[in-house]
């Protein structure tokens, strides 16, 4: 969401917390694929990645979501669930 904001990195404010969130990000990816299954981690941090993204772009830069990204969204949602409940213990 930041990556429009900083305007190709020429913005300060907004890169250094791009940057930033990147950072923490990974490092916190890096702890969890310590203590959870990695198809569980990739499945939830993209796929929650890509449901925030897309409300956000609707909330702040008034993007439109026609029907078909909605049903696309909707089968993220349910195969990251899918994912989460049928997990397998490592």
């Amino acid at each position: 969401m930041l990556l429009p904001a900083s305007y190709n990195f020429t913005k300060p404010l907004p890169s250094l917390i791009l940057l930033v969130s990147y950072a923490v990000s990974f490092y916190l990816l890096a702890v969890l694929s310590q203590r959870l299954p990695l198809a569980v981690i990739y499945a939830s941090w993209s796929g929650l990645g890509v449901l925030s993204v897309a409300l956000f772009s609707v909330i702040f830069y008034k993007q439109i979501l026609n029907w078909q990204m909605i049903l696309g969204i909707f089968f993220i949602i349910v195969g990251v669930t899918l994912v989460n409940i049928y997990k397998v213990e490592s």
